[in-house]
């Protein structure tokens, strides 16, 4: 028996990035999938009222066609989309109890807190209605997923140390990056004593392709194993975890997973210095210095997101992938309501602010040209 009392192995089911046919989950390959997990002695599924159709599809593939004690299935509330009062909030647990056909949830998170997210969980109470569903026998055990700063998640738990355990995007790659911290995320999360569910092992699935340099040191050490294997073995070999959350999309993926994850019982201290070195390479590769103090932020006149802007074209630079590099911008500027790299008006106080002195008004252009254009 693990964490929590629950009998976990080290590898979830992430329902985010399911396959996809005709413009629809491939529930049909979706069934494969799941059978091939169970069979495997695996039982984590993790899906999401904001996920759209995995509820339904996890409904068709999973319960209605194995018993309930045979697995434990997890969803989140994010009462921060669309939802104007508590009642609408409240009505997303209601929905997905309908649509996955659980009965309950195993596992139940307030979704993605952190930043501006945070205070519709605190406006609609969320955290006291959650433990009443919990009394009812609704929920087993509740906690949440996070996006933000080891301060943030260090005010969270001291504030609510009734929440049980919580999600974590963790990966080599983000373990020292100074703008995700996972590193720090997870020290605090083993501070407070609280079990951690891993998100985002394999970064979206760029460290399945990770830069060529990276992959070839992974290569000559272990020629069969896949770029992804390694990352989400660095993820379960962390202390304190329930399980390794891998967003697998088609049956060759799932497999690859379950090849290495099956009698998964550790890394070795080879297999831990290969991985130190793919961490070392990473940083020799040359990428925009920000820190993300966001110094510059303070005195831009235009309110330009500097800091995300720099992180979106370092993923470009290290992954390749323009898709990607642009969708992190559109989440890190865009949608934190701020003004694009090619607003920047070339004034020069960000630069007389940043304490990496980083060329800013040089690199906002390339920014401009790579990803706006």
């Amino acid at each position: 028996m693990g964490y929590l009392g629950e009998e976990i192995k080290k590898l979830g089911f992430g329902l985010m990035r399911l396959p996809q046919k005709d413009g629809a989950i491939d529930v049909e390959q979706v069934k494969e999938m799941v059978d091939l997990f169970l069979d495997a002695g695996f039982t984590y599924f993790d899906t999401a009222w904001a996920y759209a159709g995995s509820e339904d599809a996890i409904r068709q593939a999973l319960v209605e066609r194995y018993p309930r004690d045979c697995y434990q299935l997890a969803t989140k509330n994010a009462a921060w989309i669309n939802c104007k009062t508590k009642e609408e909030a409240y009505a997303q647990f209601d929905t997905s109890l309908a649509q996955t056909g659980a009965g309950y949830f195993d596992f139940y998170l307030l979704h993605n807190l952190g930043e501006h997210r945070t205070r519709y969980f605190d406006e609609y109470d969320m955290w006291n209605w959650v433990q009443e569903k919990k009394k009812a026998g609704l929920i087993r055990h509740v906690g949440f997923s996070f996006h933000s700063t080891p301060e943030e998640l260090e005010g969270l738990l001291n504030a609510h140390p009734e929440m049980e355990f919580v999600q974590l995007q963790i990966n080599y790659a983000d373990w020292d990056d100074p703008s995700v911290q996972s590193r720090r995320c997870y020290e605090v999360a083993r501070k407070h004593g609280k079990p951690v569910v891993i998100m985002e092992p394999v970064k979206g699935g760029m460290l399945a392709t990770p830069p060529e340099s990276v992959e070839k040191i992974f290569k000559s050490s272990e020629p069969e194993s896949s770029a992804a294997s390694w990352a989400v073995r660095f993820a379960a070999g962390l202390e304190g975890i329930i399980t390794v959350l891998s967003g697998m999309s088609n049956l060759d993926q799932m497999k690859d997973n379950l090849s290495y994850m099956k009698s998964f019982s550790g890394l070795t201290e080879t297999q831990k210095d290969v991985l130190k070195q793919a961490q070392e390479e990473l940083k020799a590769i040359p990428l925009i210095p920000c820190t993300s103090c966001n110094y510059c932020a303070k005195v831009c006149p235009m309110n330009i997101g500097i800091s995300g802007s720099f992180t979106a074209m370092n993923y470009l630079t290290l992954y390749r992938d323009k898709n990607a590099a642009k969708r992190q911008e559109d989440w890190l500027v865009g949608g934190h309501s701020l003004k694009r790299a090619n607003e920047c008006i070339k004034c020069g106080k960000c630069e007389e602010a940043c304490p990496q002195h980083i060329a800013i008004r040089d690199n906002l252009v390339k920014v401009s040209e790579a990803l706006l254009n």
